[in-house]
This record gives structure tokens, sequence and C-alpha cells, in this order.
């Protein structure tokens, strides 16, 4: 009888993991699609360094995370820096750290194995999209706690997606010539405007989007490499945490 009690309760938990599963691969449709031609750009860039389809495979596999890769593309030489690569590398995904930081919270209530998981595949949508889930659906909990099924249903597809269409871009990159001359390198700033769109809360709610913004283009104008990322990042992180209440109350 306990068993059939048990068997019972855990059909709506599963058949729920399911539905929120389903509802982050339907949210992360829009952005699938402008995955596609952002991979093939990469892909066809690392063929003409002599890189084949296992070794991209292997990268955008291990790495996920598009704006290091074209970095580290960018730098690939024979022989290639590794240790210019391995910097540029880690400068470039210094943001992970602090996306990393503030997704952590709302990963206390899983083990350590799933949270990890979680971490590993998270890139900057994945984290955008699973962080306005988690806050819209805090309600009375003091803090916001991510949603799983929902999350892996955004990061699962966006991980194949990228993976498929990188490793096809170093296939077919040698025959149809330079792929950035069709524009899909344009699919990078549409995918970024897809998620502000999905976060925008009102221009006071944005203040720390703009500062963010403003710092990166300054260190971009000023100071060469990639320090743009890392500097915005802050820029926008101190600005969040100064504006916060001023942000919050601004929020219906």
């Amino acid at each position: 009888m306990e068993a059939v009690e048990r068997h019972a309760t855990s059909q709506p938990v599963r058949a729920g993991r399911h539905v929120e599963f389903r509802r982050g691969i339907r949210d992360s449709l829009p952005i699938l699609v402008g995955f596609i031609p952002f991979g093939l750009v990469l892909g066809a860039q690392a063929s003409r360094h002599g890189l084949g389809p296992v070794e991209v495979g292997l990268m955008t596999g291990l790495n996920f995370a598009g704006g290091s890769e074209f970095a580290a593309i960018a730098l690939w030489a024979s022989p290639p820096s590794i240790l210019l690569i391995a910097a540029v590398t880690l400068l470039v995904n210094s943001r992970h750290l602090l996306m990393g930081a503030i997704l952590a919270p709302m990963l206390q209530h899983l083990p350590r194995r799933k949270a990890l998981a979680a971490l590993f595949v998270m890139c900057d949508e994945s984290w955008a999209l699973g962080l306005a889930d988690a806050q819209r659906g805090a309600g009375h909990l003091q803090a916001p706690l991510l949603n799983l099924p929902y999350y892996w249903g955004i990061a699962a597809p966006l991980l194949a997606t990228w993976l498929v269409s990188t490793v096809l871009g170093a296939i077919v990159g040698p025959v149809i010539g330079d792929i950035e001359a069709y524009g899909l390198h344009m699919a990078f700033p549409a995918v970024f405007l897809v998620l502000m769109r999905g976060m925008w809360k009102g221009m006071r709610a944005a203040r720390p989007w703009l500062i963010s913004l403003a710092v990166a283009v300054a260190s971009y104008l000023l100071a060469p490499g990639a320090w743009y990322v890392l500097t915005g990042t802050l820029g926008g992180v101190l600005a969040g945490y100064w504006m916060a209440d001023d942000v919050q109350e601004s929020q219906p």
C-alpha cells in the first residue's frame, strides 16, 4: 500500500518536470535560431585555421562559451601561443565567475553533482532565462530558486545546437568559402537583443545595463584586448549593487 502511494505521488512530480522541461525548450527556440548561423561562422573560421570537425567539437562541447571561442580562433597561429590563448580565454570567460556567483544561491537546494552540472552547461542565454524565470517564480520565498527542469530545457538544446552547428561549420566552411559574407555574424547581437527584450522591466531598472554598456565601450576604445568584457561586467554589477533598492522600488 505504501509503495502504491509513493508511486501515485511521484507521477505528478514527474509530469510537472516534463512540463517545465518542455517549457524551457519552447523558450529556447528563438535563441536556437540565432545559435545556428553563429555556430556555422565559428566552425568555418576554425577550419580556416586548420582545425577539423573533431577539434572544433571538443572545443565547443567542453568550453561552451562562444565569445572566448571566437577570441581563441582569432589568436590561433601555427604553432599556436597556448599561454596567450589561455589568458585571453580566461579573461573573456571571467564574466562566468560573476554569473555563477549570482546563480549559486539559487542552487543551494540541489545536490552538489546537479549544481555543478547546471553550472557546466551555463551560458549567457541559459543564465539569463533561468535567472529571469527564478525571479518570476520566487513568490513568497525569501530567495528565488532555480527551476532545474526548466533550466535544462533551455541549456540542453542550446548546447546540442551549438555543438552540431559549429562542427557542421567546420565541415562546410572549406567548401563554401567565406561564410561571413552571408551576414551570419549578425546572429550574435540579435540573440542578445532577444534576451534583453525578455528581461526588460523599464528604463529605470535598465540603468545598470546602460552603465555596463558605457564602461565596456570606453574600455574597448581605450584599452587593447578583451578587457571591455571584464570591465563592462564589473561596471554593471557595481551599478546594480548601488542601485538595487531604487531598482526594486521601480518594479511592480
